[in-house]
């Protein structure tokens, strides 16, 4: 069945806030120009995840009366807590002085991201940009020339065995002048482009976190609306990983809590969900948890390798927007503002560019454009955090990033590397001991599959597996063998397993629990597992993350 097609001026993929800021931003400069966003969660924000403390500043340039259209930016931070938690059951604050003024959060609040991208659609559909959700963006079109033509949205009504079901609706073409992409972290298109047009050429691998997060209502004596608490060392550094942890306190008795644990750790045996599920038993976390319910369950990796390993973001015919290319500040544990304001340069050089007649152009101004804007030169100045915490750990580290950011303001005449990627990091499963996590209680900690409920993750199941294997015998053959298969462990929603039968063990995925967060196409020791998009709406229905 030969598919339909609707032409736009620019067509954006993903309704996050680069690609929602984008669409309003052309809409904004040039009301004549055709926008369109497609998004494959079931709603806008339906499958957004952040911490979230959220810098206003790129929000404040697009929308500078934000406050009385009610934009879901309420709760103000009120006080910042640091710790280096030493162990299971003590804790050391950092004084602010010694703290980098990146993690300082004056005059920034706590939201949640899926919210303000609800608000930021209803300012877009006001501008008059036509939003799609539920279609997943399956496949890059391109013209003769080689330039991007637009995307297709994947085919419905598929069935396990790639046969059409009664349902079968074939996929619509959305082809457009410019196509941006606004995937988010690890987005599938974008890794597709950037292998196309050699992105990446002259830059270091890309590095990652994995976010696990929940949402608590609790006790009201407990709840302080606007502290904000972050901690590092335990439990990750007890395993040999780095990472740290959030704990937001937001309106209505509810604390955000959650843990990122770097995806560079070594040991095939390191689990990050329970990881974080031992972290909630500390008492710096546990006294405002305590006699809690936990609402929403969540994961998402978070791009964390910076300027270091941004690719190039334009091609003929369009551009990599916000984490698609890798924008988020990792010092500040902040990618919003960054975000968006890489979609608004985006929509600035597009508007001009399309004023001036052109299509399917290289727009290569909008790399000037982009350097020349205050989200590059933040993402400079902090260039060498994360490569600090990479060769000296979550405390040296943090010291060096103090001297560095606090004192010279970024401008040390070097920029540290890190050229190693996270999937390499993997050491062989003989080199250490299998870890022994305790049982959940039911009270702070839970297991993945009573985790997985909270996400409200749902996807048709009679439909080809959106988990794909380069080859299937790695997991069984190799994986296994080598490194006790590791995406037992390393993903937080349970999707994949290692079941023992009388012919041998079997790797089984259960991709209905994905909730999309990526983790097992970014940490897979060969690299074997890709993500593609499942059908659209499936995954995770997020209310408020």
């Amino acid at each position: 069945m030969e598919r339909e097609y609707m032409e736009y001026d620019v067509v954006i993929v993903g309704a996050g806030p680069s690609g929602l800021a984008a669409a309003c931003r052309i809409r904004q400069l040039n009301e004549e120009i055709s926008v369109c966003v497609v998004e494959k969660g079931s709603e806008v924000g339906a499958h957004i995840l952040s911490g979230a403390v959220f810098e206003p500043k790129a929000l404040t340039e697009l929308f500078p009366d934000w406050k009385e259209k009610g934009a879901p930016v309420n709760v103000e931070v009120k006080g910042d807590d640091i710790y280096v938690l030493k162990n299971a059951e003590k804790g050391q604050k950092v004084p602010n002085f010694f703290v980098p003024k990146t993690m300082h959060n004056e005059g920034n609040y706590i939201i949640s991201l899926g919210n303000l991208c609800r608000w930021l659609a209803e300012q877009a559909e006001a501008l008059g940009v036509e939003i799609y959700p539920c279609f997943a963006a399956s496949e890059v079109l391109y013209n003769e020339d080689g330039s991007v033509k637009g995307i297709a949205t994947g085919d419905m009504g598929v069935g396990m065995d790639g046969e059409h079901k009664d349902s079968y609706m074939p996929g619509m073409e959305l082809h457009g002048k410019y196509t941006l992409f606004a995937e988010g972290c690890r987005g599938h298109l974008g890794k597709q482009l950037i292998s196309k047009y050699n992105l990446d050429e002259g830059k270091e691998p890309q590095h990652y976190g994995i976010g696990i997060k929940e949402i608590w209502k609790v006790p009201a004596e407990q709840h302080q609306e606007g502290l904000v608490v972050h901690t590092a060392g335990w439990p990750l550094a007890e395993n040999g990983a780095a990472g740290g942890s959030f704990l937001y306190h937001i309106e209505d008795n509810q604390v955000v809590c959650g843990l990122i644990t770097d995806l560079s750790y070594s040991n095939p045996y390191l689990s990050p969900f329970d990881e974080f599920q031992r972290y909630k038993h500390h008492p710096v976390i546990k006294q405002y948890l305590e006699g809690g319910e936990r609402l929403v369950y969540g994961a998402r990796a978070i791009c964390k390798g910076g300027i270091q390993s941004q690719p190039k973001m334009h091609f003929p015919g369009g551009m990599l927007i916000g984490d698609d290319a890798g924008t988020l500040n990792f010092a500040k544990i902040k990618g919003s503002h960054t975000a968006m304001k890489s979609g608004m340069v985006a929509a600035e050089c597009v508007a001009e560019a399309i004023k001036a007649d052109r299509a399917n152009d290289d727009v290569v101004e909008f790399g000037e454009a982009y350097k020349n804007s205050w989200a590059y030169k933040e993402l400079w100045a902090q260039r060498n955090f994360g490569p600090a915490q990479h060769k000296w750990g979550n405390i040296i580290g943090s010291a060096y990033a103090f001297i560095d950011i606090n004192i010279f303001n970024g401008s040390l005449p070097w920029t540290l590397s890190d050229p190693v990627a996270d999937h390499e990091q993997m050491k062989p499963a003989a080199e250490f001991t299998p870890i022994t996590y305790p049982k959940p209680d039911g009270k702070l900690s839970f297991d993945k599959l009573t985790s997985v409920f909270l996400s409200n993750t749902n996807h048709e199941e009679d439909q080809p597996c959106h988990l794909t294997l380069k080859d299937a015998e790695v997991p069984v053959n190799y994986n296994l063998p080598t490194y006790a298969e590791p995406a037992q462990r390393y993903c937080p929603a349970g999707v994949y397993e290692i079941i023992e039968e009388s012919e041998g063990p079997r790797f089984q995925i259960n991709a209905q629990n994905c909730v999309h967060c990526k983790t097992c196409d970014i940490k897979d020791p060969t690299q074997n597992i890709v993500w593609v998009v499942p059908e659209g709406a499936g995954g995770p229905n997020y209310p408020n993350m």
